[in-house]
């Protein structure tokens, strides 16, 4: 499997938001052990020390532990954290300019939810 890594965002970084993406989508059950850091180093052509600090800031947000002996493991609560998070950066960040540029385009709230029932029932 080749990965498209993006310059402009050290690897760990990206790294780590896969894991946490493999986390929100359910590819990654809470309890469940990562993959080990020479399995992922090696599958992804990676140097183990960049596997190991996207495990260490997942270990620092306080999604994985440490289990001497047996690996890193997402820990309870993981997910419900990661979508916490999410849904605070939507409404604070993402959604407000949204806002803004639906303004810029003079685009309606009514074409807005138009547009959104649309897309919204293409993809049920």
């Amino acid at each position: 499997m080749q990965i498209q890594w993006d310059d402009s965002q050290p690897i760990y970084l990206q790294l780590r938001d896969r894991v946490q993406n493999m986390i929100l989508e359910g590819n990654l059950e809470e309890g469940e052990a990562l993959p080990s850091v020479r399995t992922v180093s090696a599958e992804y052509k990676l140097n183990p020390i960049t596997v190991s600090k996207a495990y260490q800031l997942l270990v620092d947000d306080q999604l994985a532990e440490k289990k001497r002996g047996l690996g890193m493991f997402v820990v309870e609560g993981a997910k419900g954290k990661l979508l916490q998070q999410e849904r605070e950066m939507f409404l604070t960040t993402e959604l407000p300019a949204l806002i803004r540029k639906l303004k810029r385009l003079n685009i309606t709230k009514d074409e807005f939810m138009s547009a959104f029932d649309k897309e919204e029932s293409e993809h049920e």
